[in-house]
């Protein structure tokens, strides 16, 4: 009698390290740290309100004179409250750490002094340093909080692209710095704003908006389920053929966010570190989790 061929067992993914673990709060640390410094050695005294809970806190701080730290934690607190009772609990640990720390650096560095008064520097080194600082915190698959919360409750309530709701309210935030402060500061804090994008794609490994991936292992399906499951991303399977070997494969396509994809290589990675992963940039993206078809 012939015995059943049993099923390999599909390896489960392995969880990372407490090292692993402990880097990713290091690279939290140290982001919002570069954060900080920019914000008090370049933005702040410069009055560039480029965006963000640290540009609210700038224009605080003309009309009231209040401590910008004070501002941004009476701002990240309660966004992150209501976030996660608005969205549901998946900004975990390191988001909630964030939102307390970062402004708590930058009380604490409030008292270094400007590296210059020229706003045109001030705009585009704040701006580099600030997005080193953001790709750093990406990395460790972390958040600062701040406005980030609020756009993706206005993406949820109204379907627009989270991408789109973050500029509307960066772009606010500005238009308010030229009604308060002038229009020229204004002008270079969309400076520092364009900067801070682009140095996030470079610390990111060039990373754009979107990423589209294609895996090609033997280890799929564990692979597909830690992607649905873990990374909570929808995928396709494409049907290939090995030109070399000529033995049918399946290709996993993904499209995730900048932020996700260190998680997305981590996890292929802890499935089959021998699978191929190809990234590329894609402009636009059309469904569900991303743009809707027909909005702005």
């Amino acid at each position: 009698m012939r015995s059943k061929k049993k099923k390999p067992r599909s390896p489960a993914v392995r969880k990372l390290g407490p090292g692993h673990r402990a880097m990713e709060y290091i690279l939290l640390a140290a982001g919002s740290l570069l954060i900080a410094l920019s914000f008090n050695m370049f933005l702040n005294p410069n009055q560039v309100a480029s965006g963000g809970v640290s540009g609210i806190s700038i224009i605080v701080r003309e009309l009231f004179a209040i401590e910008p730290a004070l501002t941004q934690w009476a701002l990240n607190i309660p966004l992150f409250l209501l976030g996660t009772w608005f969205l549901g609990k998946q900004f975990g640990l390191k988001t909630a750490i964030g939102s307390v720390l970062l402004p708590l650096l930058v009380l604490l560095t409030r008292n270094l002094p400007a590296m210059t008064d020229n706003l045109l520097l001030a705009s585009i080194y704040g701006g580099i340093l600030i997005g080193v600082g953001l790709g750093l915190v990406f990395k460790g698959k972390g958040s600062t909080g701040g406005l980030d919360l609020a756009a993706q409750m206005i993406h949820k309530l109204t379907g627009l692209s989270l991408g789109l709701c973050v500029a509307m309210l960066d772009g606010l935030v500005i238009l308010t710095a030229g009604i308060v402060l002038s229009p020229e500061k204004a002008l270079y804090a969309l400076i520092g704003l364009f900067v801070t994008s682009k140095t996030i794609n470079v610390v990111q490994l060039g990373l754009s908006y979107s990423k589209v991936a294609f895996i090609i292992s033997a280890q799929t399906e564990p692979i597909r389920e830690a992607i649905l499951h873990e990374l909570d991303r929808g995928l396709t399977q494409l049907n290939a053929t090995g030109g070399y070997t000529g033995e049918n494969r399946t290709v996993l396509m993904v499209v995730v966010g900048q932020s996700e994809v260190s998680r997305l290589k981590a996890l292929v990675k802890s499935i089959d570190p021998g699978a191929f992963v190809i990234l590329s940039d894609t402009n636009e993206v059309l469904g569900e989790g991303f743009k809707i078809h027909g909005a702005i």
